[in-house]
């Protein structure tokens, strides 16, 4: 599969500067591009591999064309962009519908003829698979779970207890949703686990990472709307709630019953203590430690309890000069 530069402006809206039949098959790095190739620049620390790219074609700000060598597709959003480009060449594989032999399927499974079950997948009682859903090799899904349309659980992913999963949702290799959440109350005699009653419900076009785990509610559901993008190796904690397009990196780890709102990000290593708030359209910096409500977008940072951006770097400055 190739596309002309011409082909490519056209379907997504840019200017182009160069051969209008140049094409490109494949994406690439600057630095590693070769004839055919498209790449993309939006960081100047990359300028001496803009100005050297074998690139056919290079995705670029207008404004810092003038050290571009070659063919350049010109966009406000470069990045943007490309990965829709990306996605473009290479689109999700395409699968046929069946059931492997070796996969074990309750009688009571509902499962969509157009659905893909793959080798080893043990599939329960009340489990409804939806239209071109992808179960990948060693997948277990047991309980009352829904999974919707065009969902794709790439291999040994489990989904347990009480799920509902939306549509064009992808689930990497490894994930757990509906594990029972850390529910435990102090006794004389030790501690008394608490039944945990609730499930998980997933939105649509959300992205879940490998090794990643979401835990059921206690009573309620913990939720995971749409658009969601969780990293690899995530712990959610129960009736934990993450609002529309939040994305949150690697290894964080978020209490029960926080709730996140919308527009949010994430990096990694972050901690959030359970039964606090965070509103929409808030950026938190990597390793800080949440453990207070967030009432107010922006930034926040801090490896002890986090704050405006701002107030923190000042704190940081105060205590250096002690």
């Amino acid at each position: 599969m190739d596309f002309s530069i011409a082909e490519l402006a056209v379907k997504f809206g840019c200017d182009f500067i160069g051969n209008p039949k140049t094409r490109i098959s494949y994406a690439s790095t600057l630095i590693s591009a070769q004839q055919g190739a498209i790449s993309f620049y939006t960081n100047s620390f990359y300028l001496e591999q803009l100005k050297s790219t074998k690139a056919s074609v290079v995705v670029i700000k207008s404004s810092d064309i003038s050290n571009c060598s070659v063919d350049a597709l010109l966009s406000d959003d470069p990045y943007l962009i490309f990965s829709k480009i990306v996605a473009l060449l290479n689109p999700l594989p395409i699968f046929e519908s069946g059931i492997n032999s070796s996969a074990s399927i309750s009688e009571k499974a509902q499962i969509s003829d157009s659905a893909f079950i793959g080798p080893h997948c043990c599939i329960g009682d009340e489990v409804d698979i939806g239209e071109n859903v992808y179960v990948g090799p060693g997948c277990i899904i047991d309980g009352n779970i829904e999974v919707g349309a065009n969902t794709r659980l790439i291999a040994n992913v489990t989904l347990i207890n009480k799920i509902k999963i939306g549509k064009r949702v992808i689930i990497h290799p490894g994930a757990i949703i509906g594990s029972d959440g850390f529910g435990n109350a102090k006794t004389d005699k030790g501690w008394l686990k608490i039944p945990q009653l609730g499930g998980v419900r997933v939105g649509d076009d959300v992205e879940i990472g490998s090794n990643t785990t979401v835990d059921r509610g206690s009573l309620d559901d913990t939720e995971i709307n749409d658009g969601v993008r969780l990293d690899n190796q995530i712990q959610i904690g129960h009736n934990v709630s993450i609002g529309e397009d939040t994305a949150i990196a690697a290894s964080a780890a978020i209490g029960g019953s926080a709730i996140i709102g919308k527009r949010c990000m994430i990096a990694g290593q972050v901690g959030m203590v359970g039964h606090i708030t965070v509103c929409d359209d808030v950026r938190i910096n990597g390793g800080s430690v949440v453990t207070k409500n967030i009432k107010k977008p922006g930034v926040y940072s801090g490896s002890f309890a986090a704050d405006e951006d701002k107030i923190w770097k000042k704190l940081v400055a105060k205590i250096r000069r002690l």
